[in-house]
């Protein structure tokens, strides 16, 4: 008996994306690391821009994982609240509303107990159904 194979590759819809980055979002906002990184690809990409610069570049899964565990605990509380989505081929970029209460004081100035709100955007791009880059913009 033969059989052939086909592969198709196919592409995620815009639903199956949203439904990723919510679930993302969700875990981000329970601070769960683990449901964070779940449908992320071996070799994440994530750059973090502040005022168009980037001040944060990680490669790989492990470094992302450090960085989002050490992030804990800066915020006693945090929240990204999703305002919209734009679908553009493998990218799916968010407009976020993000509200967090400092931990601790900060050298620039703010203090435990400050209140950050603040809008960005993040964009996610897809390799098949993992994150495979994430940039946050604020």
């Amino acid at each position: 008996m033969k059989f052939n194979l086909l592969f198709i590759f196919m592409t995620m819809t815009a639903a199956e994306k949203e439904q990723i980055i919510s679930r993302y979002v969700k875990a981000y906002n329970a601070k769960d690391v683990a449901t964070m990184m779940a449908d992320m690809a071996p070799d994440i990409v994530f750059e973090n821009y502040l005022n168009g610069l980037c001040n944060m570049r990680l490669e790989g899964l492990e470094a992302f994982r450090q960085q989002a565990e050490q992030a804990l605990a800066v915020f006693t509380e945090r929240r990204q609240t999703i305002t919209g989505f734009n679908h553009s081929g493998d990218q799916t970029e968010i407009a976020i509303s993000y509200k967090a209460t400092l931990a601790n004081d900060l050298p620039n100035g703010m203090n435990k107990g400050d209140v950050l709100e603040l809008s960005g955007r993040s964009v996610f791009t897809f390799s098949g159904n993992r994150v495979l880059k994430l940039e946050d913009h604020a």
